[in-house]
């Protein structure tokens, strides 16, 4: 009987444990977010490089539309969520024609509906190649899935293409041990990939590299970055120029549905101005003909792959036809994503700090000596209930009250 009630028995946490979990949980939603409060629709924005999205399946049961924070919050309060984590060049859609008769409360005023969008089967709440929703109810422990940076679709271990989970790539503790990951499916589409140095893999991806002809990597041993020619100034290569040729839309099926538009400019030739290009291939062979033909087999990157892609114009022309220029783009990352909501919640912060601060120089000398001296009566109520308190009991809920109940009535007495 000594273990009946165990479960009934109130959970204890210091009062820094409590402080700190509440700022991991904030930092968590902020990371997820963006730093986005959820004030206002982001559809003013455009396509924007990545933000959060959430499928409402009760207004769109058909997973064919997306809407950003402020609308999730304010449009589709009480329905049915779907948490999308993060999308990359997408655009509200909520209140366009494919919400019906409902209309966005927060900015009403939009197209009929946002070509440049991308969905695929995550907006129906399913993951994977096994058509999976997240969390699963027929599995008792969840198991953590793994993104594709291309589909941006999420995989399950087993689902990955791989002999054994035990190929993936993660240090001793068994956490991530690579930056990015690309699926069996997409890799077909960066099959160009192996043609670079093993140092872009991540530990356990070298297998992949090393596919490649010998002749291929005796050219590339010693590139050390994509750049060649100087530092790049602005990596802004996801407006790509895709959009001059929407025929070779459809070519890019293999990506999957998630990956095949990428929003940006007008101007077709963005990418070769944002960038310094290289005179010459770093690879220093013809891609297309080089290129060997994929495994299907799943890939995990090492930290800063990315700065060694070349930037030739005969690159950038095949990134634009296969519309992955985004892989170029140092703002499409989830790092840099998450580096930029750690900055937005650090100003909020102190926007915040200030604020208080500026409140209080604002009050009169009355108002400031009432503010302090309660204060101070705080702390000398609490540090007597602490100094009085039996240390081998538990404090509760009530004995917090009764701590502000005491305050109130020395404040009657005054």
């Amino acid at each position: 009987m000594d273990g009946v009630f165990d479960d009934e028995v109130e959970q204890t946490v210091t009062i820094d444990e409590y402080l700190k979990n509440v700022e991991a949980e904030e930092l968590n939603a902020d990371l997820v977010l963006g730093g986005d409060e959820g004030n206002e629709c982001t559809y003013n924005m455009g396509y924007m490089k990545r933000q959060a999205i959430f499928s409402c399946l009760s207004c769109t049961p058909d997973g064919n539309a997306g809407v950003c924070t402020a609308c999730s919050l304010s449009c589709h309060d009480g329905h049915e969520i779907v948490e999308l984590w993060t999308k990359r060049n997408f655009r509200c859609d909520c209140g366009n024609s494919k919400f019906g008769e409902n209309f966005c409360k927060i900015f009403a005023k939009k197209d009929v509906e946002n070509a440049e969008n991308s969905y695929n089967h995550n907006f129906k709440g399913l993951y994977c190649s096994c058509d999976r929703p997240y969390p699963d109810p027929d599995v008792e422990a969840q198991e953590e899935m793994i993104q594709c940076i291309m589909c941006e679709d999420w995989f399950h271990d087993e689902h990955l293409g791989l002999e054994s989970s035990n190929e993936i790539p993660r240090d001793e503790e068994g956490e991530p041990f690579y930056e990015d990951f690309i699926c069996k499916t997409c890799s077909a589409v960066c099959s160009f990939l192996t043609l670079y140095p093993k140092t872009i893999w991540a530990s356990g991806g070298e297998d992949v590299a090393t596919n490649s002809n010998a002749k291929d990597k005796d050219v590339l041993e010693d590139i050390p970055t994509a750049c060649g020619f100087g530092k790049l100034e602005n990596d802004t290569c996801a407006k790509n120029s895709s959009q001059k040729d929407n025929a070779t839309a459809g070519k890019a099926s293999a990506v999957g549905e998630s990956s095949g538009k990428n929003s940006g400019s007008d101007n077709p030739n963005q990418c070769t101005k944002d960038i310094n290009l290289h005179t010459t291939c770093v690879l220093g062979v013809d891609v297309e003909v080089t290129s060997p033909v994929s495994e299907g087999k799943p890939l995990f990157l090492s930290k800063n792959w990315r700065d060694v892609l070349c930037r030739c114009e005969k690159c950038l022309d095949m990134y634009n036809q296969k519309q992955i220029s985004y892989l170029l783009d140092k703002e499409d990352t989830i790092v840099e994503y998450e580096k930029m909501a750690k900055q937005k919640r650090e100003e909020k912060l102190q926007q915040q700090e200030g604020a208080e601060l500026s409140f209080f120089n604002k009050l009169g000398h009355i108002e400031k000596v009432e503010i302090l001296n309660g204060i101070a009566d705080f702390k000398d109520e609490f540090r007597s209930f602490v100094e009085s308190f039996d240390k081998s009991k538990t404090i509760t809920s009530s004995d917090v009250h009764q701590i502000f109940e005491n305050l109130a009535k020395k404040r009657r007495r005054m």
